[in-house]
């Protein structure tokens, strides 16, 4: 359960810890508010890069007694997006879902690590009006119910209120931090995506600024050629680029690289939160815009179209329960098994063409395709033309029915 004020202290916490401007000052803040409290930082390696340098330093230098690092790139993208790929999850039309969909993995092995070090308390760095809050405390219930959950900003002690009180805090300590009151971007990056949260963001009056995107060009910078890109699938899940088999980490970070040199990816939108209210953000995500984009294609020739149809019915709400923090629910689970039955075939190639922002389907082949050129072809040689008309004399007769009806 989240700690209260009441709570006995806890011995040992476990901080999902990013090396960001929240984490970053809430350890030293714990080391303060539990006195005597010992403190083991982790860090997850999800592909953020550079991001993750010099990590351990900082963290013990902002208070961290244990550091641990441990590289999930692999896990994360086969195991966590992929599977959401083969939903084709996207919230509200236009999020990929890059934030909520790392958040299960990170408290899967912050409990891990708990274990690990005998902890008895798991943390994070998630405000109290955001919805990371929700999707790690949910993953530590439905994993360790038995860890105690320290959640600093929702502590009625905790005394910083907002990001620039934040960066007064760790400027009055000497923590390093990158961001300052002229550059207070709220930012989280992944090997999925970057998201980009605050400052003029928050307004939707004012349109993302061109220097705002990290793993895109913007698209007054793409080249005016466009450039193609072929992936293989097997069940579902990409294996091969430009003919090359790679690891799932790998294939996404050759598509970032490539999609992110045409701007591909790039959104913004003001979506509604779990927990109420509406918040503005600016996404990239190049690599899965263009996997998306490439898997759509198999399906709209390999997937039969009631079950296609359905599907799509299905993926809203997983991108539900995906948003929601809900990875680890049986509902998620359960919509997981009919996704994976769908994709059995979904086996094939795909060459998509990048151009100025846009990531379009040039071609797609498949050994289990269902689309028979004699039957789609405009020739009724060997069609049965007559067969056309009882069906629709039977699909139309409940709405001639009561246009009849209507008339009296």
């Amino acid at each position: 359960m989240p700690q209260t004020t009441n709570s006995p202290s806890p011995r040992k916490i476990v901080l999902a810890y990013s090396g960001g401007l929240d984490t970053s000052v809430i350890l030293p803040w714990l080391k303060e508010r539990y006195p005597g409290v010992k403190l083991v930082a982790f860090a997850a390696d999800l592909g953020q890069g550079d991001e993750l340098r010099g990590i351990e330093e900082k963290a013990r230098a902002s208070g961290a007694d244990e550091v641990v690092i441990k590289d999930l790139r692999q896990e994360f993208a086969e195991q966590f997006c992929f599977p959401m790929l083969r939903a084709h999850a996207a919230y509200e039309a236009d999020y990929l879902l890059g934030t909520s969909i790392a958040r299960p993995i990170i408290a899967k092995h912050q409990v891990e690590v708990a274990r690990a070090t005998h902890s008895d308390a798991v943390g994070h760095g998630a405000t109290a009006k955001g919805n990371d809050q929700v999707r790690f405390e949910l993953t530590y219930m439905a994993l360790a119910p038995d860890l105690r959950i320290v959640a600093p900003w929702k502590d009625t002690t905790f005394e910083l209120r907002d990001r620039e009180s934040a960066v007064d805090y760790a400027n009055k300590r000497g923590i390093p931090v990158e961001q300052s009151k002229k550059k207070i971007y709220s930012r989280d990056r992944n090997l999925w995506h970057v998201s980009h949260e605050g400052a003029d963001l928050e307004s939707p009056a004012n349109e993302p600024r061109d220097d705002l995107w990290i793993m895109s060009v913007p698209v007054s910078k793409a080249p005016d050629a466009p450039q193609y890109v072929e992936i293989d699938f097997e069940a579902g899940n990409p294996v091969a680029v430009n003919g090359s088999k790679l690891p799932g980490h790998t294939v996404i970070a050759q598509l970032n690289e490539l999609g992110g040199k045409h701007a591909v990816g790039q959104t913004q939108l003001a979506e509604n939160r779990l927990v109420g209210m509406k918040s503005r953000g600016a996404y990239e995500t190049p690599g899965g815009t263009i996997l998306y984009e490439a898997l759509k294609a198999l399906e709209q020739i390999c997937l039969e179209r009631d079950t296609y149809h359905y599907k799509q019915l299905v993926a809203l709400k997983y991108a539900e329960l995906v948003y929601n923090g809900q990875w680890f629910h049986p509902l998620r689970e359960a919509l997981q098994a009919f996704i994976d039955h769908t994709q059995i075939a979904m086996t094939g190639k795909v060459k998509v063409k990048l151009f100025k922002g846009r990531a379009t389907t040039a071609s797609v082949t498949s050994p289990f395709s269902l689309y028979d050129p004699n039957l789609a072809s405009f020739s009724m040689e060997g069609y049965d033309v007559t067969a056309a008309r009882g069906f629709i004399d039977l699909f139309g007769l409940p709405m001639k029915v009561a246009a009849q009806v209507k008339r009296w």
